[in-house]
């Protein structure tokens, strides 16, 4: 009975950290509403009509872009084997969104569209990190959490950073450096 034991529980401590083929995708297939969304795609640049939102007297800001990136994933274990498919999505939420009246310029709106670049290149970042990842069927779920977690920490720290230098916007020659910096880095990955 004891040799069964240790049989049974190498059995299942082997089974359990088998490596999980691992796709990794971008997707706007998601359960969010798209009358809601608008999914991030290299050149479909924001318009002020994407911004449906209503925002409150007492908000101080000339426009609010809320925007991130999420995943979708399934794994799938069958005879000691296994895959885990992953699809990763950048969007804007219209109904969060919002420009106060007599605010919606050029200016501003390029200032918003770059929130918006920045959640796309942490959700890159995100992508790249998925592909780099070990994942068995023992890591899977906590692993995903873990690099999710860090990666939303990069583009909360970016958003904080660029809003905070910028003064959200009001500083014309640094807001020129953030356009010059996160072009850039728009152009890289897309290339």
């Amino acid at each position: 009975m004891n040799i069964a034991f240790i049989i049974l529980s190498l059995f299942f401590y082997t089974h359990s950290d088998n490596q999980l083929q691992t796709s990794v995708t971008w997707t706007t297939d998601t359960s969010l509403p798209t009358s809601d969304v608008q999914y991030y795609l290299p050149g479909n640049l924001l318009v002020w009509d994407d911004f449906k939102g209503q925002y409150t007297v007492n908000d101080r800001a000339a426009a609010v872009t809320v925007s991130g990136f999420g995943y979708q994933a399934n794994v799938k274990t069958s005879g000691g084997s296994g895959s885990l498919d992953i699809k990763v999505y950048c969007y804007f939420h219209k109904n969060k969104s919002w420009v106060k009246t007599g605010r919606n310029t050029p200016y501003i709106l390029k200032h918003e569209q770059h929130h918006f670049d920045i959640s796309y290149i942490a959700a890159t970042i995100f992508l790249q990190k998925l592909q780099n990842a070990k994942f068995t069927t023992a890591n899977y779920d906590a692993l995903l959490a873990q690099i999710y977690n860090e990666s939303t920490a990069i583009m909360n720290s970016m958003q904080d950073d660029y809003d905070g230098e910028t003064k959200n916007g009001q500083l014309h020659d640094i807001q020129a450096k953030w356009n010059d910096t996160v072009e850039e880095k728009i152009n890289n990955i897309t290339r």
